[in-house]
């Protein structure tokens, strides 16, 4: 019994087929960038998502179909606002990263309400004072899962599983439900909002694709990630590596016991509702890692490409020195300070293009190891071992960098982009094409495992992100 799986990332959409032994085949992407319109705007283009997402599926299913059911991942907390007469988005998506509500975020603060500005909460409220100030309109709210199960299903299925549901900033805090006060709080008629369902269960026909498939499985692309990778059970955990990098740990059926932020600097989540019954974890940050990378390419001209900061760093057994802090974003967990900024430390007279290169990759490596540090104060479980997936894991230096960092054993994804194996086993266990948690377990082997070799100095690292702390005070106050 296979899947087809719809991944939406921030950058693109893709469509493939995962089959009964869990690979992935027949891959179809289209690139959809987000736009910027001013700074600190990211808005995208929800027609052109939909019409992707058929296109790549209906791609998929003519080179590898049928199918048994539909698995759908996604970015999370993006958000849209349609006609549900029409279906037509009644202005653009706003991305996850959209900083245009941090003035209502700080408004709710004041009013003992604790709403970040990449949640759902605010920028739901913005579209709908723009399009619908008298809230008379019917119209519908979704996260990226919910527009694209809306489009599959012709309109038929309004609904978003628990994992993306919790970092909306719009439900319980135990996950019970859609928060009654926060909605009559930001003005949000609960008509709009989508049903809450399991994250593995048959929810509707995809009537939009051939043969109507059912859409068997729902989860934010973190969740789907650290499924797709096999960390099923209490204490285990991944790394993505990607454009940012996300640590995700199950904890399991408890909800971590702070309310909005841990000690460590995690965040409570959702991992998945199977059964009508939650999968709790915490999740820890980096703002910006694959992101570096890109800098020394574009704008530095150090590298050529990605693929060759593997060759270079290797040129250089160490960094003779250099410290780089890869904050061109701020700081996420363990500090949350949106103010620091990237910092080169270090540089002498000596210093050579392989050093800063290898200086980068390595400070990617102790900002991985931070959060690893952050997930296991926060969960108090420890992790002896880490799965990390992502585009950086394919950079040699870079995992080895990790290791030594993280002084932990690292566990490379066979499937770099693990958030599409994810969402498959997920649909594949609603129907039957897994039975149990230990079958989806049994079809995860490392693509290769990494000892450390060699060891940092971690209290010299935490100096550099000293000096890289508060550089813009302003935004170093803000605390959501």
């Amino acid at each position: 019994m296979s899947v087809l799986v719809v991944d939406v990332g921030t950058s693109g959409l893709r469509s493939a087929i995962v089959r009964p032994d869990a690979t992935v085949e027949h891959v179809h992407y289209r690139q959809l960038l987000p736009s910027t319109p001013a700074p600190g705007l990211v808005e995208f283009d929800a027609t052109a998502m939909a019409h992707a997402a058929l296109e790549c599926a209906s791609a998929a299913l003519a080179e590898g179909g049928p199918v048994d059911g539909v698995g759908i991942t996604n970015q999370r907390a993006s958000t849209i606002v349609w006609d549900r007469v029409t279906g037509e988005p009644v202005g653009p998506g706003i991305g996850w990263q959209d900083l245009r509500t941090v003035g209502m975020c700080l408004v709710l603060r004041e009013q003992g309400v604790r709403v970040a500005p990449n949640a759902s909460a605010t920028k739901l409220a913005f579209l709908l004072d723009m399009a619908d100030a008298d809230r008379s309109r019917d119209l519908c709210f979704g996260t990226v899962d919910t527009w694209i199960a809306w489009t599959l299903s012709g309109g038929q299925a309004h609904v978003t599983d628990l994992s993306n549901a919790a970092v909306t900033a719009l439900v319980h805090s135990d996950g019970s439900g859609w928060s009654d006060k926060t909605l009559e709080l930001l003005n949000i008629p609960p008509g709009l909002m989508p049903s809450i369902v399991d994250s593995s269960a048959v929810i509707a026909e995809a009537t939009a694709l051939p043969g109507a498939p059912p859409i068997a499985g729902m989860a934010g692309d973190q969740q789907a990630s650290l499924f797709g990778q096999g960390c099923l059970r209490p204490g285990m955990a991944k790394v993505t590596f990607g454009t940012g990098g996300m640590l995700d740990q199950v904890l399991g059926d408890k909800r971590p016991s702070f309310e909005i932020r841990g000690e460590g600097g995690t965040f409570p989540i959702v991992a998945w509702r199977r059964n009508s019954k939650a999968t709790w974890g915490v999740e820890a940050v980096m703002l910006s890692a694959g992101t570096n990378v890109e800098w020394l390419r574009d704008d530095l001209g150090l590298i050529e490409s990605a693929a060759a900061s593997d060759e270079i760093a290797a040129q250089c057994k160490d960094t003779d020195g250099v410290y780089y802090v890869p904050a061109l974003l701020g700081l996420g967990t363990p500090a949350w300070d949106y103010g620091a900024r990237g910092t080169l430390l270090g540089i002498t007279r000596g210093t050579e293009r392989a050093h800063v290169v290898r200086a980068v990759l390595e400070g990617i490596a102790n900002r991985g190891a931070d959060l690893v540090e952050a997930a296991e104060l926060d969960s108090g479980m420890p992790l002896p071992a880490i799965r990390i997936d992502g585009g950086m894991a394919a950079n040699n230096t870079f995992v080895q960098a990790f290791a030594n960092a993280s002084q932990r054993s690292v566990e490379v994804s066979p499937e770099l982009e693990a958030t599409t194996r994810g969402a498959g086993l997920l649909a594949g266990l609603a129907l039957g094409t897994w039975s149990s948690d230990d079958d989806v377990m049994a079809t995860w082997e490392p693509a290769r495992v990494v000892q450390s070799t060699d060891s940092f100095d971690r209290d010299r690292w935490r100096e550099a992100c000293s000096r890289a702390a508060g550089w813009i005070p302003e935004l170093s106050s803000l605390d959501f």
